[in-house]
């Protein structure tokens, strides 16, 4: 999932991308509130983490802005003003969370994970695809009690973007850009996200056939999963 950064602070900027990179976020960091409006305007992202107290903005300005051309972000204010005037105004514009500085990143950790849950609809970090059990946070694939052990990185991203939007069905590009952190051209895009699959279908059909994965014939793919 990519995440961008909003704060002017360096070093807790570049704290919070080497934190949450070395728990598989792709990150981006804006330095000021200028950039990151750009960035809002174009891009999108699966985090939006927001510090109040930039030199050039108003925090709130920008959640405003990411609610706009963001509406499926999540978005985090990561602030110095603990006043409770100012916590309610900034879940009132809709920010999903709201956490004062000082802050624990393994607490932030948590607290996105379990956003992550609520939005998508998942109950626990564990999930049963037809005898094979996702494991979201331990990043582990097993089919009953073997391990499928040769599932790479960017393949388990994969595997877990599809399954956070389960039954819904994504292009290569949205792949791409959530899970690589870039839109690649068309071209290149269908190879590259193709063989993905292909390889991610080839490990686990060496347990049992996928076929909770499924590909949308000029669409994209989707993990299909019977509510």
């Amino acid at each position: 999932m990519n995440v961008l950064i909003i704060e002017d602070e360096k070093a807790l900027a570049e704290e919070l991308e080497l934190f949450l990179t070395n728990y598989n976020y792709i990150c981006e960091v804006c330095y000021n509130g200028t950039s990151a409006s750009e960035k809002i305007a174009v891009n999108l992202y699966d985090f939006i983490l927001i510090d109040l107290g930039l030199p050039d903005y108003d925090g709130l300005d920008l959640l405003k802005e990411a609610k706009k051309s963001n509406p499926e972000a999540i978005c985090m204010i990561l602030t110095a003003r603990a006043e409770v005037y100012d916590r309610i105004k900034g879940l009132d514009l809709g920010a999903d969370d709201y956490l004062p500085k000082p802050f624990s990143l393994l607490e932030l950790y948590s607290r996105m994970q379990a956003i992550t849950r609520r939005k998508f609809g998942l109950k626990q970090n564990l999930v049963d695809l037809g005898g094979f059990l996702i494991n979201l946070t331990d990043r582990t694939i097993s089919y009953y009690n073997d391990e499928v052990n040769t599932i790479t990185k960017k393949e388990f991203d994969l595997i877990a973007y599809l399954l956070l939007h389960k039954n819904r069905t994504l292009t290569r590009s949205q792949l791409s850009e959530h899970i690589w952190g870039s839109v690649i051209n068309d071209d290149y895009d269908s190879n590259y996200i193709d063989a993905h699959i292909k390889n991610i279908r080839k490990k686990l059909n060496a347990f049992a056939p996928p076929d909770w994965l499924e590909t949308v014939r000029g669409l994209g793919y989707k993990i299909k999963i019977n509510t």
